[in-house]
């Protein structure tokens, strides 16, 4: 019986390029200058749609939506040091996840928890193959944020700056309230640096205010991240790495962790989308601005929207007009925004009530336009 359970599973989480639904639906899916987008599709339990700008020479963030037998899983990966880190997320994480799932015959934290991990274990084990003609890679990470939709149980795990914010529905007003559902992990806030030092009483300079910004060890602003194997590993932090990444002192134990924060929440009726977004989102759209965007509009095209109201942003700050700053080519860019991933879930609670099981089979990844 089990066995057969894994065949089935196997056959319905294989990986899809771009995009296939079951029931031949077309959708939406396109390029608009370096803005990548899906406007809609169907997951087990409502919509969704996804949208990544692209800022940097080659895109760092990496983005994934999977559907099947355990949910809806959707993963943001925020690269930092380049794509390798991110782009090794989005191939092995979701597969590291269905596999403990199958093992322990149910969904949990841990299952969760353990498919981070073994991501990596995996990644460093890359770096460590790779050190003698790629040193660099010991200094490429990335932030993961993945979110589950499972029946009525929303399982949320973080690393790094990402955000998922809920839109929940405040009946007595109409008003729609924006609710940040994940932990974030970056030296800006002064809880972060407490439990920095808390860790590491013995190093004065864990965290370092450089050119007016929190760094860790002054150089990198999340403290938990998958890769960054020169601020884990005494090994990578020494000759032939970048000078720039070595540290002066010995390291005696892991600056950063990948260990994720992981919450669980009961879905309520009141409860009407998610978004899930990297940071490059969220440095210029409050969580209520965003929120307030999706909520007013209908849901096709929610990703894109919300995207393009962040860049209108960045270019005001600037003072130039969004279209000029849609000139500016990728690299270049990079000097007014970062790489943005926005992925909008849709809660059916109708579907989530009758515990559907519609036999949507189907995978989306999106990693900008290089």
């Amino acid at each position: 019986m089990f066995g057969a359970l894994m065949n089935l599973v196997s056959a319905c989480w294989r990986p899809i390029e771009r995009y296939v639904q079951a029931s031949a639906d077309v959708v939406e899916e396109g390029q608009d200058g370096l803005l990548w987008f899906k406007d809609i599709g169907e997951h087990v339990a409502g919509e969704f749609s996804m949208a990544v700008a692209q800022a940097n020479q080659l895109v760092e963030d990496q983005c994934q939506v999977e559907i099947g037998p355990f949910g809806t899983f959707v993963g943001v990966y925020d690269g930092h040091g380049g794509p390798d880190a991110a782009r090794f997320i989005n191939d092995h994480l979701f597969r590291h996840f269905q596999n403990f799932a199958l093992e322990q015959r149910g969904m949990s934290a841990e299952v969760i928890r353990n498919a981070f991990l073994a991501t990596e274990e995996g990644f460093l084990s890359l770096v460590t193959n790779a050190w003698p003609t790629k040193p660099q890679l010991a200094a490429v990470g990335s932030c993961c944020l993945v979110g589950l939709v499972y029946e009525k149980t929303l399982y949320v795990a973080n690393l790094g700056d990402s955000r998922v914010v809920m839109g929940r529905l405040i009946r007595a007003t109409g008003e729609i309230a924006a609710v940040q559902l994940s932990a974030e992990h970056n030296a800006s806030m002064e809880a972060v640096r407490q439990e920095l030092r808390s860790s590491h009483p013995d190093d004065p300079q864990i965290v370092v205010l450089k050119h007016d910004v929190w760094r860790v060890k002054g150089i990198i602003q999340v403290s938990r991240s998958i890769g960054d194997a020169y601020l884990k590993r005494p090994e990578f932090n020494r000759e032939p790495l970048n000078p720039k990444f070595r540290l002066p002192e010995p390291l005696r134990r892991p600056v950063l962790t990948a260990e994720p924060s992981i919450t669980t929440y009961t879905l309520q009726p009141h409860d009407r989308f998610l978004i899930f977004a990297s940071d490059g989102l969220w440095e210029h759209l409050s969580n209520q601005e965003a929120v307030d965007i999706v909520h007013n509009h209908p849901h096709v095209g929610s990703a894109k929207r919300l995207i393009k109201a962040a860049l209108h942003e960045a270019a005001r700050k600037r003072e130039m007009r969004y279209s000029d700053l849609k000139r500016i080519d990728r690299g270049v860019r990079r000097h007014f925004h970062d790489d943005i991933t926005v992925i909008v879930v849709f809660l059916d609670h109708d579907l989530i009530s009758k515990g559907s099981r519609r036999s949507l089979s189907q995978s989306v990844r999106g990693g900008g336009v290089s």
